[in-house]
């Protein structure tokens, strides 16, 4: 029986040797067992709490591949301890015909399932309740609770006893004083985006060595985070502000404010490094800022839920110095975000929504489409379908001849066990070949998908299509439908700075896309404006980019 070993530990504070110990454990039982172990998959140092692990990750896409029909592992927490993800994953081994079997609990079934992952559930939560509980001690000693704060340092000391006693922090004088700049310099007007812009030009290292920004400086209220509201600074150290949970669509840890009922707070006044008065003028102005009539405008229109495009370039402009998205400033201009915001680039020129627009879109109509790329884009496809249809005719052919040698060998094996033959072997044998059989009928059967037929005259369709859709961008009714066509025809829009106060605008389109909207033959925004997607297959989608370089000058190929 074809069987690979899975292996797992949980924290890089575990041995790397204990993948080695499981591998060697298990490979021992299938040897006992007469199994073929024909590979071995394993994660190091990543929780069980998960299925969101490479090893793991492999493992069910060569399980669905059918490369293998028996998983062994050392225990079934190995696998998951979450109790839904290990019943997810029984389900889906149970479907591709892939036995799962433990050195602890032998043959997996649903019983196991349900007990051993309710025990695996129940295991991290206490595991988790009791972490709390220690570090909610650790915080009631005036000692760190985990996490680096800019202006300290965690140190390392030995007690009475010559034990080392961890979590207590220092003041790190050099940033200390960094801490009391920003504190004073708020304080008497400047704005977070200067401040950032003055640290990051006289090279001063932010947190954690990265550059400063202005969110770094600002924080967020509820949750106070930022240098200018750390009530550390104040000599007051606050816990449990957050609680975190897993997202069950991307096993994503997700923070979320706790109620300040739940807060624990200790105040060390040794580690205090802004001053009362200079705290409260901070907090009188951050308050000031908070409460301002701008400002309360802003929240009452939560534009941050606001997530549909309101142009069609708007998130694919990015600059060409540092690779940062260009957002809107002034009124209908567009400039880098970071050389705005944080002084970190040098690019400060600016160019006109309206102007970029109407060049994107005749970049789009004019340059990304010419006569000699759509000739070389159909020959690339014919070669690229004719490649494929002779891989699939081989694949055909061997599958028909696999099919014919399994026939001859079921017929033998029914042949033994109605003369009289009964055997566990004969019986497991007789079945893995009737499970390929299926497999190969329907690899057999599927119906081959007819190859499309390009247009000869696909520049002058998308030509056309793109100018509907222009005009389309000026009807409400049309607008979204045409600004999103748009946009899938667009890879980037890279924009530098150029000499005599000009910029430079390099427009990155996938042909795929423009193909695709050319050949398309119905619906859309409307009968002359039909929408992409959907001729193309997807291995022949992401070939081929074509590039309307510096200035828009003669198209090249990025392949």
């Amino acid at each position: 029986m074809r069987t690979v070993i899975y292996a797992r530990y949980s924290t890089d504070q575990q041995r790397d040797a204990s993948i080695e110990d499981q591998l060697r454990l298990c490979r021992r039982h299938a040897e006992r067992e007469g199994w073929t172990v024909v590979d071995s998959y394993s994660d190091r140092a990543i929780s069980g709490a998960s299925l969101l692990r490479p090893g793991i990750q492999d493992l069910i896409g060569d399980a669905q591949r059918g490369r293998f029909e028996l998983i062994l592992t050392e225990s079934l927490d190995r696998l998951s301890r979450d109790q839904a993800d290990i019943a997810a994953f029984y389900k889906r081994m149970n479907f591709a015909g892939v036995r799962i079997v433990t050195v602890s609990e032998g043959k997996i079934d649903e019983i196991h399932v349900g007990l051993k992952g309710t025990m695996g559930a129940l295991f991290l939560k206490d595991l988790a309740a009791k972490t709390r509980r220690g570090l909610q001690g650790r915080i009631e000693e005036g000692r760190s609770g985990g996490g680096r704060a800019y202006g300290y340092a965690v140190a390392c000391e030995i007690d009475a006893h010559g034990e080392a006693e961890r979590g207590r922090r220092r003041v790190v004088e050099s940033e200390a004083e960094i801490v009391r700049r920003i504190f004073r310099e708020f304080s008497t007007g400047r704005s977070p985006s200067a401040i950032a812009r003055k640290l990051n030009a006289e090279g001063v290292p932010g947190p954690n060595g990265k550059q400063w920004l202005d969110t770094t400086i600002r924080g967020h209220h509820e949750r106070r985070t930022g240098i200018l509201r750390n009530d550390l600074y104040q000599g007051k150290l606050v816990w449990n502000k957050l609680n975190y949970v897993k997202d069950p669509d991307t096993g994503k840890r997700i923070s979320r404010l706790n109620p300040k009922s739940e807060w624990t707070e200790k105040y060390v006044p040794e580690l205090r490094i802004v001053d009362g008065e200079l705290w409260q003028q901070v907090e009188d102005r951050l308050g000031a800022v908070r409460s301002s009539d701008r400002t309360q405008k802003i929240r009452e229109n939560r534009f941050w839920e606001a997530r549909r495009p309101k142009h069609f370039l708007t998130g694919l402009v990015r600059c060409g110095c540092c690779g940062y998205v260009m957002s809107a400033v002034g009124k209908g201009y567009l400039s880098c975000a970071r050389a705005k915001r944080n002084g970190l680039c040098s690019n400060r020129r600016s160019i006109a929504r309206t102007s970029l627009e109407r060049i994107i879109l005749n970049g789009l109509q004019q340059r990304l489409m010419a006569p000699e790329l759509v000739r070389e884009f159909i020959a690339a496809y014919h070669d690229e379908l004719n490649r494929s249809r002779r891989e699939q005719e081989a694949a055909q052919l061997l599958a028909r001849r696999e099919l014919e040698n399994i026939g001859r060998q079921i017929s033998k094996l029914v042949d033994a066990i109605a003369e009289g033959v009964r055997s566990a072997n004969v019986q497991h044998r007789l079945d893995d070949l009737e499970r390929r059989q299926s497999e190969l009928l329907r690899q057999t059967n599927e119906a081959s998908v007819p190859p499309v037929r390009l247009h000869p005259n696909l520049a002058e369709l998308y030509k056309q299509k793109i100018a509907d859709l222009h005009a389309a961008l000026a009807q409400p009714d049309l607008q979204v439908e045409a600004i999103e066509i748009l946009r899938s025809l667009i890879e980037g829009v890279v924009i530098r700075p150029a000499e005599h106060a000009t910029v430079e605008i390099e427009l990155i389109g996938e042909i795929a896309g423009m193909v695709e909207l050319a050949q398309s033959a119905a619906g859309g925004v409307n009968d002359k404006t039909p929408r992409a997607g959907g001729v193309l297959s997807a291995g022949m989608r992401s070939s081929v980019k074509v590039v309307a370089g510096t200035g828009f000058e003669p198209v090249t190929f990025r392949l």
